[in-house]
């Protein structure tokens, strides 16, 4: 008898039973030929899954890191007038402070800022001096934390909820102020942010008299020559080709870590969520350790505070849970930079590496300065609790603070600087 797998049902293949006794037991036995393709086991999927995105994440990586090396080489063909005027604002430490904080709120990532700084000091010729990008950098920590800020404004409708909420929001704003405050000081009057990452650099590039050559630089230059033959069928001016191709990187910088944390967060959210959930019942040093390691991994530090947010408006965490997970975040995204800084090449390469250094050591020095002392460590706390509570009382305040500190402060800075020139 021919017929369907169950009921008639026609399916693929087909199914034969024998109404013979071949058995010696009285009943019809049947065998299935099936030619449909035998369905793959979840775990064959997962691996599948898992490896197209492994491969992904290094082909946006490439992408990342080939729009780092395009910045560069299209910083050097700006022209010495324009790069002359540019040097000279940025030698104003608070400008250069106001220029970090306004970039990184604009793109909403200090990752992109950093990395773009990488490549401006790095450039070939006429790179930016290291001295005025280091305000720039500590800039771009004070203007990442406006993300995790302006995701608390979700909670502005329930008073109590949205007073936890943007507390444990803005102590990673106050925390930075405050590093700000004293090692920006500290740094113009000593260099020692600077020198120290210099002396480093000089141990991981010139170790054994061997100077650095990035692994990748081959490929990373053939894939810029595409690029850069656009630029120059767009203007035939040298200066205007520079400008494309800096437009053109910085695109390409900020489309792939866009997609990077996109595809990064997509894979690794449920344990992310578990991981942080976690870190709030360990030592506040383990605290530490899984703010850097899940924003290394995710290569966004607003993703890690982010997530805080919602927590202690539920009242799930405490102010003080999330303020080591905050730290540990501002150290693990120093990874991106320092990932930048190795795909530089040319003779300004060790710059590049430096001044990723400098962003590491200054995240480094303001934990060692503010968190060990108790007194210290419930200054940025005090201040963002009093913050909470006056824009819970009003929510005009908040949108006042993030509307002037983000973005009106540095705007007036840049026209005084104008003014006064």
């Amino acid at each position: 008898m021919l017929g369907g797998a169950t009921g008639g049902e026609i399916v693929a293949g087909f199914s034969l039973c024998l109404s013979s006794n071949s058995a010696g037991d009285g009943k019809p036995h049947c065998y299935v030929t099936d030619d449909s393709p035998i369905p793959k086991r979840p775990d064959q999927l997962a691996a599948v899954h898992g490896l197209t995105r492994g491969l992904v994440v290094l082909a946006l990586l490439f992408v990342f890191l080939v729009g780092v090396n395009g910045l560069s080489d299209g910083f050097k063909s700006l022209g010495s007038d324009l790069l002359d005027s540019f040097f000279k604002a940025t030698e104003n430490p608070f400008i250069g402070l106001m220029v970090g904080i306004l970039a990184t709120t604009l793109v909403q990532s200090s990752s992109v800022t950093t990395s773009m700084i990488v490549g401006l000091v790095a450039a070939p010729v006429n790179p930016l001096p290291i001295a005025n990008a280091v305000p720039m950098v500590m800039g771009a920590n004070i203007g990442t934390t406006v993300t995790n800020t302006i995701v608390s404004m979700a909670h502005m409708g329930r008073k109590d909820e949205f007073r936890r909420a943007f507390a444990v929001a803005t102590c990673h704003d106050f925390f930075n102020f405050m590093a700000v405050a004293v090692l920006l000081p500290l740094e113009l009057a000593t260099g020692y942010l600077q020198r120290l990452a210099t002396w480093l650099a000089t141990q991981l590039t010139g170790i054994g008299g061997v100077e650095y050559d990035s692994p990748i630089k081959g490929a990373l230059k053939g894939a810029l020559v595409p690029i850069k033959y656009i630029a120059d069928l767009v203007t035939p001016s040298d200066q205007l080709a520079g400008v494309v191709l800096m437009i053109i990187s910085g695109a390409l910088i900020f489309s792939a870590l866009l997609l990077l944390v996109r595809t990064l967060r997509s894979a690794l959210q449920t344990r992310v969520e578990a991981i942080v959930s976690r870190a709030f019942e360990q030592h506040a040093i383990l605290a530490m350790l899984v703010g850097l390691i899940v924003t290394a991994m995710v290569q966004s530090s607003s993703i890690t505070t982010s997530l805080l947010v919602p927590l202690a408006g539920a009242a799930l965490i405490t102010l003080q849970q999330a303020f080591p997970v905050t730290l540990g975040a501002n150290v693990g995204t120093t990874v991106t930079a320092l990932l930048a800084a190795l795909a530089v090449t040319g003779v300004n390469a060790q710059a590049g590496i430096t001044i990723a250094l400098v962003h590491f050591l200054f995240n480094m020095s303001g934990i060692l300065l503010i968190f060990p002392i108790e007194r210290i460590r419930r200054i940025p706390l005090s201040a963002a609790r009093w913050l909470a509570d006056t824009a819970a009382e009003s929510r005009r305040w908040a949108l006042a603070y993030v509307a002037v500190l983000f973005y009106g402060l540095p705007a007036l800075f840049a026209v005084m600087n104008n003014l006064l020139n």
